[in-house]
Formats: C-alpha cells, structure tokens, sequence
C-alpha cells in the first residue's frame, strides 16, 4: 500500500502547547512533519517546540487566539512565507465551560462557539484555497463524543461538537472535488488537562493517553492519495461513560 510519507509536511496544529495539541505535534514531528504549533498560550507553544527541535525534530511556535480572524490571517500567511507551502491543517483548539443554562453567560456561550465551532470554520476557510492550488491536502477536525452524546452543564460545548462533526463532514463533501480530505477524530475521555484540571477527582486509569489518539492522527494522515477516512472514533476501553 502507497501509504503516504510525513517527510517534509508543513503541518498546522491549534491547541499545541499541552494535551492532545501538544501529543499530535510531538506525534508527527517524529514522524518528520514540519509543525507549526498555535496556541493563545505562547510560553507553552514555545516550550512545546523547542522540546521538539532538541529531540531532533522540526517545530516552529505561533502565537494565535482562533477567534480572532485577523490573526489566523496573519500567521497563515507568516507559515506560507516562512515554510513555502502548507500541507496539513489540525482543527484541535477548544474550551469549556461547565455550567448549567441558567449559570451559562452569554459571553460564556459566545467563547466556547467561537473556539470551538467558528474557529475551524475561519481557519479551514483561510487555508482551503491553499490546498486547493496545491492540488492536495488534508483538514483534520479534533471533536469529541460530545458531539454524539450528551451529559448535563454542556450545552455551549455539546452545540460546540455536534456542529464541528457536522462542518467537518459537509467540508469533507466539498473537500474531495479539489482533492483535499476533511477528517473528524471523534475523541474520548483522554489523561490531559482539559479533564484532569476541571475534574481532578476524574479515575485517570478510565481515561486514555493522548498519545494513542495522536497515533490515530498520524495514521489518518498517511493513507494512500485515493483514499480518505471522514470519520474515526477513538475511545477508551474503560471510559464508563460510554455504551
């Protein structure tokens, strides 16, 4: 099978300085993808990358706020200009909060959204042209199992998921007439700390290592050119939580 080679891949990651962002970055640049880490948290992206660089990998850092369309403007075309091209583009940044409806802000909602669902669209919209010139490329959406199932206090992230699966795979529609893939890795409950910081009471030998799930990513990225995975779901074997 013509799998396809990570070697050289320009390859964007949001949400890159801890978790599951930091994983896939870790994940792929030993596999030889030129990362380019984003995150609103600059120190960690920058720590994240050169730990990469040190461990003989290659890695850039990127200070984003996915909400913010100018700013997605700017470091898309500073990755252009800096690395000549982009092959890749993961959709992984996201947030929380866990409130009630009565308890939820408006603001709240608005920021989850905004990271969640809008961020991918402004950063899929601004990269999409890119790929399309080259000829090829892949946009790989990090959703959850919130997007296929609901527990109470999750309404902004719950809306957040559902619609990011379902961007991801209208994407994956248009995608395929201008040879680029679209993939949403529906992920379960993982040791990092968007759970382990807000429940901290959380059974961490019920949750997964990210690392698993960056394998999954890395795998998803080197399939043969004629075919694409839209979806894979990546789950714990012991998340209770799940049927």
């Amino acid at each position: 099978m013509d799998q396809q080679n990570m070697a050289g891949k320009v390859i964007i990651v949001t949400g890159a300085g801890q978790g599951l962002g930091e994983a896939i970055a870790r994940t792929l640049a030993a596999a030889g993808a030129v990362v380019c880490g984003c995150d609103i948290q600059e120190d960690r992206v920058r720590n994240v990358a050169t730990a990469i660089r040190d461990a003989g990998g290659a890695a850039y850092s990127y200070l984003l706020d996915v909400r913010n369309e100018d700013e997605i403007r700017k470091t898309v075309d500073r990755v252009i200009t800096e690395h000549g091209r982009i092959d890749v583009l993961i959709n992984n940044a996201g947030t929380d909060t866990t409130l009630s409806i009565e308890d939820l802000s408006i603001a709240d909602w608005d920021r989850v959204l905004d990271v969640n669902l809008r961020g991918p669209f402004l950063l899929s919209k601004a990269v999409y042209p890119l790929l399309k010139r080259q000829g090829k490329g892949h946009i790989v959406n990090i959703t959850s199992t919130a997007a296929k199932r609901v527990w109470t206090e999750a309404t902004a992230y719950h809306a957040s998921k559902w619609g990011l699966l379902g961007f991801s795979h209208a994407l994956h529609a248009e995608g395929r007439r201008d040879n680029i893939k679209v993939t949403a890795v529906v992920v379960g409950g993982m040791r990092t700390p968007f759970i382990m910081d807000r429940f901290p009471d959380t059974d961490p030998n019920v949750l997964q290592d990210p690392r698993n799930v960056a394998e999954t990513v890395r795998f998803v990225l080197t399939q043969p050119n004629e075919t694409v995975i839209p979806e894979v779901m990546v789950l714990p074997m012991r998340e209770t939580s799940w049927p």
